[in-house]
């Protein structure tokens, strides 16, 4: 069977029964690639055409299944290489999610069915402090102490018309501000998601069964040939459900280039000082303490420092964190302050009804004249347990914030594309690279995000170029990211309470007006994401794995290792050189991202740009864009905070043409 030999796993037909049931709930056009690329590995024509034996591989010697998966894996033909990631990737993912294979490497399981067990984990010693992100003392963020905001509305009957002031599509770090800050002003505001809202007894901290609920796709997003992984919220609460917490402002600089080269209005440092302020505030940001970091961050923290390099604590929006390392799975504490504990329970309080499991198809207009014509949204909502039903939802005001992959779909599939619709796609593009050390590291537990390295962020004279920060450290996608597959694979992952990772993200771009990437709802019904690394790009990200290589040198690393399908191994200084020798194409590393901005860009140039400087879409009165499309350029900051002061000057803008009613 093709399916063993990418996991060395010794669980047999109990994988292949769970690869199955996972591949049959995978979305219709995702099902089928995975199904076409199981068939072309287990034929004997894809042996035939690499030069061996005309034999089927699952009939094939162990030894010659490794030596053909890696010649696969490195081939110059970019279709056999996407083949062989997307069946490497959903079994290892699926492999290292089940129980058996998480003892194995020493993975401790839920915080909230054993309490902390390693010093960097639950609340610190002391007494609470009221400026601080982290609980300290006795637990203080029981369960029962955070009490859910009860979600459900009354859903609505096939075929219903219902009417409100503005419609929010989608329920982000976007979303969620426009539609509280709206309805806090007197609108009637429906705001519409397409994820589950998951409750807090659902989030139990196991890593497989919750990667597949609260990510898009299943957790399986990528771009069309798999080069990139894209890891988007797709639950109530959207990024902001998910992501590491971090705040940050967007570089004086950045602002500078949005206003000089794409002409917005009101965005300067002066002009968003406010909202930022007001935005951190709302979600307490507050800089993590020296003794809460784990040893993961302490690798980034102590290695930059030692080399003389610009680092220091991060800000995150919590109150009350126990420091679990789950931040990616949900937070079932409520410590995490996102949309879920402070835009949308807001929002419900001024009367905004919210539906989940609700995807909007198409924005249609009913009238064509005036500065904010009447709309329908065609909406197709999935209750649990029942038949899918069609409601329409009509409204002088339609706020798309669906994320830069979902909002140029809804405006294409709406006949509101063209210009730069879909176009200018920037995904911080993200590397890790390892470092194995001769102790415990154990990055599953602790705040996943508390430091960052941003020495060479302005690596060159635009103001592009890279920083460093430290993931969570989870089985599974630990073991998607760490190239190879089999025995080989296996014994890195057997080190993994060893593991330390750094990222790299790199600010895209650089090749100024260029297009990196682009998203197209094709009529198959497929979305079609395509992204490259622009030159300059290129160049940073070389750059970047190498300061992070050297970072785990300098923290005392026994081996480093980067994640190019033939990895880099680093012991000392002067291998180093080696990682500039590797290539960066598709499929040649593993590249992530979190950060997904710019399909809808503000800007004053029509061609450009897919939004006017008020977020409001060319040719489209009273159709507002409200996310991360929206970011002119990649802001080369975690965009959370950016999003949201930029949704808020977008919702004041709204109310200053809009009254209520």
């Amino acid at each position: 069977m093709v399916l063993h030999a990418f996991a060395d796993s010794a669980r047999g037909e109990a994988l292949v029964s769970g690869i199955a049931a996972r591949i049959v709930r995978l979305p219709a056009a995702k099902r089928r690639d995975f199904e076409t690329a199981l068939d072309l590995l287990g034929n004997r024509w894809a042996t035939l055409a690499t030069g061996h034996h005309p034999l089927p591989f699952h009939l094939l010697a162990e030894e010659e299944q490794d030596r053909l998966l890696k010649q696969w894996a490195r081939s110059r033909v970019g279709a056999l290489k996407t083949v062989v990631q997307a069946v490497r990737r959903l079994v290892l993912l699926l492999e290292y999610a089940t129980p058996d294979a998480q003892r194995e490497v020493g993975y401790r399981g839920p915080y909230f069915a054993r309490g902390p067990e390693v010093a960097w984990e639950g609340p610190l010693e002391g007494s609470p402090v009221a400026d601080e992100p982290v609980a300290r003392g006795i637990r203080s963020a029981s369960l029962e102490a955070v009490p859910a905001t009860n979600w459900r509305t009354d859903i609505p009957n096939a075929g219903s018309v219902l009417h409100a002031g503005v419609i929010v599509i989608g329920s982000g770090a976007g979303g969620s501000v426009i539609a509280a800050r709206l309805a806090e002003l007197g609108h009637d505001v429906i705001v519409l998601e397409e994820g589950e809202a998951l409750g807090r007894h659902e989030l139990d901290e196991r890593e497989g069964a919750l990667h597949e609920r609260l990510y898009a796709d299943g957790g399986l997003r990528t771009t069309d040939d798999l080069a990139v992984s894209i890891l988007q919220g797709s639950t109530l609460g959207g990024g902001t459900a998910v992501n590491w917490m971090a705040m940050l402002r967007t570089p004086e600089w950045v602002l500078d280039e949005w206003a000089t080269r794409h002409g917005t209005i009101g965005m300067t440092t002066r002009d968003l000082t406010p909202a930022f302020e007001r935005i951190e505030d709302e979600v307490h940001a507050r800089t993590v303490p020296d003794d809460a970091h784990s040893p993961n961050n302490r690798v980034l923290l102590d290695g930059a420092r030692s080399l003389g390099w610009a680092v220091r604590a991060m800000r995150i929006n919590a109150k009350n964190c126990l420091r679990t390392g789950f931040c990616g799975q949900g937070c079932r504490y409520g410590a995490r302050q996102g949309a879920t504990e402070v835009f949308l329970p807001r929002a419900v309080r001024a009367g905004a009804r919210i539906f989940t499991a609700a995807r909007a198809e198409r924005i249609e207009f009913i009238e064509r004249s005036g500065p904010f014509p009447l709309k329908r949204v065609h909406v197709e909502i999935s209750p649990p347990g029942a038949q899918p039903r069609t409601v329409l939802l009509e409204a002088p005001v339609v706020v798309v914030a669906a994320g830069a992959i979902g909002t140029p779909v809804i405006l294409q599939r709406s006949g509101l594309g063209g210009d730069a619709v879909g176009r200018f796609l920037r995904l911080h593009p993200t590397t890790a690279v390892h470092g194995i050390y001769g102790r415990e590291i154990y990055g599953a537990a602790g705040i996943p995000l508390s430091v960052i390295c941003d020495e060479h962020l302005r690596a060159d004279a635009n103001g592009y170029g890279f920083w460093l920060e430290c993931p969570p450290i989870h089985p599974a996608l630990t073991a998607v990211s760490i190239p190879g597959f089999g025995a080989e694979h296996r014994e890195v992952m057997l080190r993994f309470r060893e593991l330390s990772a750094l990222i790299a993200l790199v600010r895209d771009g650089a090749d100024l007006g260029d297009s990196n990437g682009e998203v197209h709802a094709a009529r198959s019904g497929r979305t079609s994401i395509r992204y490259r690394l622009g030159q300059r790009d290129a160049q940073h990200l070389t750059a970047a794995i190498t300061a992070s290589a050297r970072i785990h040198l300098a923290a005392g690393a026994l081996e480093v290792r980067t994640l190019h399908s033939q990895p880099v191994i680093v012991r000392r200084e002067h291998d180093l050189a080696a990682i500039a020798s590797r290539p960066l194409g598709p499929n040649d590393i593993a590249l992530f991202s979190a950060h997904v901005n710019g399909t809808c860009r503000l800007g004053k140039e029509r061609a450009t740009s897919g939004a006017d400087p008020d977020g409001e879409r060319f040719g489209a009165p009273g159709v507002f864009v409200g996310d991360g499309s929206l970011l002119p350029t990649a802001p080369g900051v975690n965009p959370q905070e950016t999003i949201m002061a930029v949704a808020s000057i977008v919702a004041d803008r709204i109310a200053a043409r809009r009254r209520p009613g």
